[in-house]
């Protein structure tokens, strides 16, 4: 029997927007992946602390967003073991609890380079299959194997987005309309 195949595009998402779900998309049709994940996480490990409102507005948005698109899905793991949210213990628990399912770590093309950093990296090489999204400005090398898949480039991000609504300026077309509906029901993103 084969293996499902199941993309995991991890993230804050705060908030998810268009480009989140382009790469999903091209990640999903290139690869031929049967799903493609989206992993929220609840503390990332970054050097770089980054502030992220609650994880159920989060989780509300992803769902708002993913809605109409059959073969997306969200991953919750992280959010419902909480604390740091580390790739190589998230993947221990899915490949425990999914033995019959082939993981695919959706990376930026920037975040490559940083792959030696992480937690048990020489262990998470072993438990998935890397695809980083090439962009321009970024290297192919990889100091550990990488899939590498083409996507449209669409500057967009979540930051981006967060300042223009404390400014209160347009961001129509960045995300899906459902999630700027949810933002602006729920007065997220007015003041940081």
């Amino acid at each position: 029997m084969r293996k499902q195949r199941i993309g995991l595009l991890g993230g804050t998402f705060n908030p998810i927007h268009q480009g989140h779900l382009l790469i999903a998309e091209q990640a999903y049709a290139q690869l031929q992946l049967d799903r493609v994940d989206f992993l929220p996480d609840f503390e990332p490990p970054h050097v770089d602390h980054k502030e992220a409102i609650a994880a159920q507005h989060r989780v509300e948005m992803l769902q708002r967003a993913i809605v109409d698109n059959p073969h997306f899905g969200i991953e919750l793991t992280e959010i419902q073991r909480q604390g740091t949210s580390y790739s190589y213990t998230t993947l221990q628990t899915l490949r425990a609890t999914h033995p019959d399912t082939e993981y695919y770590f959706i990376i930026g093309g920037d975040m490559v380079a940083y792959l030696p950093t992480w937690y048990r990296i020489a262990d998470l090489v072993k438990l998935v299959t890397f695809v980083g999204v090439n962009r321009v400005g970024t290297t192919t090398e990889a100091p550990y194997p990488v899939h590498w898949i083409n996507v449209p480039t669409f500057a967009v991000s979540s930051s981006l987005i967060r300042t223009k609504l404390q400014r209160h300026e347009d961001v129509r077309y960045l995300l899906p309309d459902p999630v700027l509906k949810y933002i602006k029901e729920q007065g997220l993103y007015e003041t940081e």
